[in-house]
This record gives structure tokens, sequence and C-alpha cells, in this order.
């Protein structure tokens, strides 16, 4: 069995696929924080401070529980996405309600996804963020109310997966494709390089 490259501070399964499908070995060890918006704080500057702060709060945890066991170090990768609408930063729904006035808010406009990526060891943090723009078709209250029922939207910053059926309500994307789900692939292999993590 390979031995691990890292850990992957996020429990998302979207940002593991993308991983594995680029052929890394990793493990998923993450812990939840506080992920309420600074006032004023805007869209950028909030997820990166989530993904530093994400990274940190793994690091700690693995430092607790795992120092002693003879587990090998290994460099944390984070990551944050938000949507960004009108400056306003869209999380998670927090219900089908809440999925339904994002959807409506999207519909047939462009909106900001904007993903902060964060590695980081003891000795040294490397981030960067990735910023892609989206363009929604209009959306009849069929499609949205549709789209809840599947459940789909509910995990998912701005109440859509593009990589899934929500992908059907875009137009088009200026940026990254994977960034847009959540992990851009060309910014995460920069930053796992530095830190000796290598595709090839």
């Amino acid at each position: 069995m390979s031995h691990s490259q890292f850990y992957l501070a996020s429990s998302s399964p979207r940002r593991a696929q993308i991983l594995q499908n680029l052929g890394f070995k990793f493990d998923v060890f993450c812990c939840d924080i506080d992920e309420t918006p600074l006032a004023n704080e805007k869209g950028a500057d909030y997820v990166l401070r989530m993904a530093i702060e994400k990274n940190h709060a793994a690091r700690q945890k693995w430092q607790q529980e795992k120092l002693a066991k003879n587990v090998p170090h290994l460099p944390f990768l984070s990551a944050d996405t938000s949507v960004i609408l009108d400056d306003n930063i869209l999380g998670k729904p927090e219900n089908e309600t809440d999925a339904a006035q994002m959807l409506r808010a999207l519909s047939g406009r462009a909106h900001q996804v904007i993903t902060a990526i964060c590695v980081a060891n003891d000795q040294q943090m490397k981030t960067a963020v990735q910023i892609s723009k989206v363009h929604f078709k209009t959306l009849t209250e069929n499609e949205i109310q549709g789209y809840i029922a599947t459940g789909e939207p509910m995990d998912k910053a701005g109440a859509y997966g593009i990589q899934q059926l929500g992908g059907a309500f875009i137009e088009h994307i200026e940026g990254s494709f994977t960034g847009v789900m959540g992990l851009p692939v060309f910014e995460s292999v920069a930053l796992l390089k530095t830190f000796g993590v290598e595709l090839f």
C-alpha cells in the first residue's frame, strides 16, 4: 500500500475526488471551525482566512492526537470556496427556502466563485486564491424547485454544483472549472510541489 503524501484538511468529497483523479495519495484529517464571516469582510479575504484557519486547526488537532504515535509528519492541504454575488458571500444554504432564494438571485446573472487553497506544515505556509466568473441562465421556478428536490444544492456554496445537475444552469465560465468545484487543480499542484509533493 502506498504511503500518503499529505493530509487533506477538508471533508468535501469533491475535493477528495479531484485529488484522487490526479493520482495523489492522501489521508483526510480535518476538524470544524467557526465559518462566520467578519463584518464587511470581502469574499477573497474571507475564503483565504477560512482556508488558513482550517489548515491551522487540523494541524493543531493532528499534533494533539497523532504526534505521540509516530505518525509521519506531512503537509496539510486545506481549501475554502464561496460564491460572491453583489459583494455578498453566499455560503451553503441553511434550508430549502434559503437554497431557493440563492438560486433565484443567481438566475440570469454572472457571479464570482472564489476558492482559496492553503498548504502548510510547521515550517512554512503557501496560499493561492483562484477567482472564476460563472454565467447562469435564467431559471424557471420549476427548475429551481425540481433541483432543490434532488437534494444536490444543500451542501454546496451558492446552492449548486457545477459538476452535477447544477452544470445544466451554467451558460459558460471564465476561469477554472475545478476551482468552481472547490479545488483548482493548477494552483493545488503548484503549491503541493513546493512541499515536495509531485505528480510525476
